[in-house]
């Protein structure tokens, strides 16, 4: 299996936009603190995290993203139950969710570019000013990231077994551990 610094390599070969690397680093703190959690592999599901949009800047519209992707991964040498877990956080791909990993990695991708967004706007630019109800009033305005897709945060969370609330309190604390390396620590 390839390391967390190899797979940051291939991200940062393929990404030059600091916040699409921000945004992998999001779902890595999301995905790993679930790692931890289930008690499963850390390192598989943070090279898994990194890795799930690394060919968004050079496919940015589906179906290429990330099904011309994989093969990429496949000739780096990317474990295939981690290409598998790219393929599947896209609906269109036809690869189902199945495993922990592949749930975990949908349900946090929209959820952490979310939880981003509601840090931005707020007075200090800060995630330890975000919490659930915050977010929550957040996801009911339509105008506000409108690029996020609110269905699969909740179908995540449902994908997962865990009830909305418990998983967007328990992504904004592992975004809080990780605040400074996220760019969210704000000026408090």
């Amino acid at each position: 299996m390839i390391t967390r610094e190899e797979a940051w390599q291939i991200l940062c070969e393929f990404t030059k936009s600091e916040n699409l690397r921000k945004h992998a680093l999001a779902v890595e703190a999301c995905v790993v603190a679930y790692a931890r959690r289930f008690g499963e592999d850390e390192a598989k599901w943070s090279v898994t995290a990194l890795l799930h949009d690394f060919d968004w800047e050079i496919h940015p519209q589906a179906p290429d993203h990330p099904l011309k992707g994989e093969p990429i991964l496949a000739a780096r040498g990317v474990d295939e139950e981690i290409r598998r877990a790219i393929l599947s956080h896209a609906d269109y791909s036809g690869v189902p969710r199945q495993s922990p990993l592949e749930k975990t990695l949908f349900a946090c991708d929209e959820l952490a570019g979310f939880l981003t967004a509601v840090s931005l706007v707020k007075p200090h630019k800060s995630i330890f000013e975000v919490d659930v109800p915050s977010v929550r009033k957040k996801l009911k305005d339509k105008a506000f990231a409108r690029s996020v897709n609110r269905e699969d945060i909740v179908r995540g969370a449902e994908e997962l077994g865990i009830p909305l609330d418990e998983h967007i309190g328990f992504c904004i604390r592992a975004m809080q551990e990780r605040a400074e390396e996220l760019g969210l620590k704000g000026n408090l």
